[in-house]
């Protein structure tokens, strides 16, 4: 009996070692590393973009925040409003005022936006009241300031003052009206003024009278003085037939000589920058 269950027991321990399982290899763990890669895109901004009638505009990058006080108005020794010709300035920049308005030219807003200048804009009731629209796209969407320059551009000089100052006075309301602006700077037609002329645009509330010290026509830049435009230069245009070809002159010139176009009224400023 004890042979037989000692034969009994080898027998089971056979069968049990058999039906145990092998135990299964573990599947391989695979590390994956994910590497992100950042690129950053530099734009330049354009120095040029294409203009009207397959011209090429010259583009100007604002070296500061326009609409911000850089300088303040020059005092004026008698009470009245100071006459302004240039601007003095350490710094590269000129200014681009553009008188009358008598032709609305359809390319004036395109080239003022794609230049990123805004030109002061020194107008005419009579001209403006042809088609108040046009001036007003200028104001609002070029940034253009509007200013007085008569109702109907007549020769100031010698003229009495109640005349003067209906010309100077109801340019301004008719301006404000028109805009929702009153107007703070005046020049007189063809630069032509006397002791009235400040006096009455003193009492119209205006406070400088603006000249200039060079000049755009037929798509020529030219200067009272040297051979081209200097710092603190004062460039009158007008809104004529030929507005493109003169904005265009203007513009090269700038590009030409290093100068940059910024608003006029950002040095006329009646509080400290």
């Amino acid at each position: 009996m004890r042979r037989i269950g000692v034969a009994v027991a080898a027998a089971l321990a056979v069968v049990t070692v058999a039906c145990t399982a092998e135990p299964k290899a573990l599947p391989a763990t695979t590390t994956t590393t994910t590497t992100t890669t950042t690129t950053v895109t530099t734009t330049t901004p354009p120095t040029a973009v294409p203009g009207p009638g397959g011209t090429t505009v010259p583009v100007f990058q604002h070296p500061y925040k326009y609409g911000t006080p850089q300088a303040k108005l020059p005092a004026s020794p008698d009470g009245l409003l100071p006459v302004v010709r240039r601007i003095e300035t350490d710094k590269p920049y000129v200014f681009i005022t553009i008188d009358d308005g008598a032709v609305r030219h359809p390319a004036a807003l395109e080239l003022m936006k794609s230049s990123q200048t805004q030109p002061s804009l020194f107008l005419n009731t009579k001209h403006v009241a042809e088609q108040p629209a046009f001036f007003k796209a200028l104001q609002d969407d070029a940034k253009s300031t509007v200013h007085a320059h008569t109702a109907n551009h007549p020769n100031l000089q010698g003229k009495g003052y109640e005349f003067q100052k209906q010309e100077i006075c109801g340019n301004a309301d008719y301006l404000q009206q028109q805009t929702g602006v009153r107007p703070t700077l005046f020049r007189p037609p063809f630069g032509n003024y006397d002791g009235t002329t400040r006096k009455a645009a003193t009492d119209c509330g205006f406070k400088a009278l603006i000249m200039w010290t060079a000049a755009v026509n037929d798509g020529v830049v030219q200067f009272q003085a040297g051979s081209k435009l200097v710092p603190g230069d004062i460039v009158l245009m007008h809104f004529r037939n030929t507005f493109v070809e003169d904005f265009l002159a203007f513009l090269n010139h700038c590009k030409a000589h290093g100068l940059t176009p910024v608003p006029l009224e950002d040095f006329l400023s009646t509080t400290l920058p």
